[in-house]
């Protein structure tokens, strides 16, 4: 399915997506500043925990019966401190992989081994990744700074997942900085057949357009004119006619043709014929002086 259609400058989205990735930037930061708060606070929690469980206290007794330790986000069962601490470390990762995603480095890694943060794919995932990281910090309870960074950390996920579903797989080649680069065409049109066709030996392409017919080499090797690109021009010699050809800017051959209005050559006139014409006779008169 095409993209759905937008009547907004391509500025306008330009600078919309990049305020967009600014906003989750900075909630992914909150978060990872956040979870390391909440992970030393569970660890001194744990700490006085186990101080007040060695005590023979009524009110620490109490304490080491609840079902959560106090003032943490550890529960008080089996591996509960360890289950703690791997979660907020597994956020803290998924945290920083996203920071990497979004400022786009290293994007080749991401396209082979992690294609739906890459450049391929829209920010639909990223906005899934996010909810699902504020959903998971926002089902305990925490301290007012670490909710309201799961809570913007939710909104801008949910804000991703939307403009996932306008822009789909064009979002990140609209927002990037250097899709000039990216996008960047000939301007003249070229006539070429499909590339795999290029490749064969012994075979000679051909293309019509309406003022050109295609020139036929013996091998046409992709690979050295890739190569070739990075000079500075071929001038008019051979080696700029095959470039050309290869783009699709073909050259036809003129026939040698006469003018319209030019004569017919005629053939000069045999020695028969000459002998045959009749010579003039001359009478002379009586009266010439």
């Amino acid at each position: 399915m095409a993209p759905v259609k937008t009547f907004l400058y391509p500025t306008d989205i330009f600078f919309g997506l990049n305020v967009a990735r600014i906003l989750s930037i900075v909630s992914l930061l909150l978060v990872f500043a956040s979870s390391i708060f909440v992970m030393v606070n569970d660890i001194e929690a744990v700490n006085s925990y186990e101080s007040a469980s060695q005590s023979n206290n009524a009110t620490n007794v109490d304490l080491v019966s609840c079902d959560y330790i106090e003032n943490s986000t550890v529960p008080n069962q089996l591996g509960g401190v360890f289950w703690a601490i791997v979660n907020r470390l597994l956020i803290i990762f998924q945290v920083v992989i996203l920071i990497m995603s979004e400022v786009g480095w290293p994007m080749p890694l991401f396209d082979r081994f992690f294609p739906v943060l890459g450049s391929n794919f829209g920010l639909g995932a990223l906005g899934i990744f996010q909810g699902f990281m504020g959903a998971a910090v926002l089902s305990q309870h925490v301290d007012d700074f670490t909710f309201v960074a799961a809570f913007f950390l939710f909104v801008v996920g949910c804000l991703n997942m939307l403009l996932g579903l306008i822009f789909r797989e064009s979002a990140k080649e609209r927002r990037s900085i250097t899709s000039w680069r990216d996008g960047k065409r000939d301007v003249l049109p070229s006539h070429l057949p499909p590339v795999a066709n290029l490749n064969r030996s012994g075979t000679c392409t051909s293309a019509e357009s309406y003022t050109s017919t295609t020139v036929c080499d013996e091998k046409r090797d992709m690979s050295e004119f890739g190569v070739a690109r990075g000079r500075a021009g071929y001038g008019f010699g051979r080696q700029g006619e095959k470039a050309a050809g290869m783009k699709g800017f073909l050259i036809s051959k003129p026939l040698e043709t006469l003018p319209r209005y030019a004569a017919r050559p005629t053939s000069a006139p045999s020695a028969s014929s000459r002998s045959s014409t009749p010579q003039p006779h001359f009478n002379s008169s009586d009266t010439a002086i």
